[in-house]
């Protein structure tokens, strides 16, 4: 089995009341793959887990892959660049939330996406800036296609955010969906593209007829989830203090595919308590990540 993860890789320099606080490799795939390195590569090694995304042959890109490889996850699939890795700066507000601005090299050459192998029972993650943007777009769709062919189980995390133009964005978006198996977004996001913050009337208009699997998290509120015949409200624990919410939603996607990797089925009661227990052990650091011995609950 291959749990593979498509998105950009950055280094992210965190920042709160106006002084850096730390520099982790990051992205939103990116840190569920790393949580996933940290749990099922440690717990099931015979689980290949791997990473596309494209980076820099400068120093930050080093980083990046000796990071990955201590944490578990193959480099096989990444595309080193010659040029400059992206950095991105996170501030974080009174209530730890982040802004970012990132730092791109321009003239870092067309993304090539490598050849790669699927089968059934894998599964594939992606999402965010990355799934639309005209210079990857077209790349991760053919290899999204590629998994959908061979029996692969696809996970979206639309992750949108408001500095894009959402009528622009919303036909790529709703193109990932039909191509993705479960689909998870955000009540941002469902505002932001429907206009709208009632989760059940957004999935029975717009996500249904393209995906039967919507998960809708709320933050500190609580996870709503949809399935043919199925819907269930799960609240999120409080009792955890918040550093930083950078990660949180990246790793509520890794607990998910935890749980699909561990158990084997689609049990919402079972999943979204594991996917909790991911985001919270996040909002708890200031790490992206969750912490090395983590155990899922």
């Amino acid at each position: 089995m291959t749990i593979t993860g498509i998105g950009e890789t950055v280094l992210d320099i965190i920042f709160q009341n106006m002084q850096p606080q730390a520099s982790v490799p990051g992205g939103s795939t990116f840190n569920a793959m790393i949580s996933l390195g940290r749990t099922i590569g440690r717990d099931m090694p015979e689980v290949k887990l791997r990473m596309v995304s494209q980076i820099g042959d400068d120093p930050v890109g080093d980083i990046v892959f000796a990071f990955m490889k201590e944490n578990r996850v193959s480099t096989d699939a990444m595309v080193r660049s010659k040029g400059q890795s992206t950095v991105s700066m996170a501030m974080l507000d009174e209530n730890r939330n982040a802004k970012y601005e990132f730092f791109r090299d321009l003239n870092l050459p067309a993304f090539e996406a490598p050849e790669l192998d699927f089968g059934p029972g894998d599964i594939v993650l992606f999402g965010s800036f990355f799934a639309i943007n005209p210079e990857t777009r077209e790349q991760t769709r053919a290899i999204i296609r590629k998994a959908k062919a061979a029996g692969a189980t696809v996970y979206y995390d639309i992750n949108f955010r408001k500095s894009h133009d959402a009528k622009a964005s919303l036909p790529l978006i709703e193109e990932n969906i039909s191509l993705c198996d479960i689909v998870r977004g955000s009540l941002e996001d469902i505002e932001a593209l429907y206009g709208s913050d009632n989760a059940a009337e957004v999935y029975e208009k717009h996500i249904a007829p393209l995906c039967k699997n919507f998960i809708c998290t709320k933050g500190a509120m609580e996870t709503e989830v949809f399935s043919p015949g199925f819907r269930n409200s799960y609240p999120v624990p409080q009792e955890t203090p918040v550093v930083s919410t950078i990660g949180a939603g990246d790793n509520f996607n890794a607990g998910t595919v935890y749980a699909l990797t561990k158990y084997r089925k689609l049990d919402w009661d079972t999943i979204v308590p594991i996917a909790h227990s991911f985001s919270a052990n996040v909002v708890a650091s200031m790490f992206n990540y969750v912490d090395a011995d983590f155990k899922a609950e």
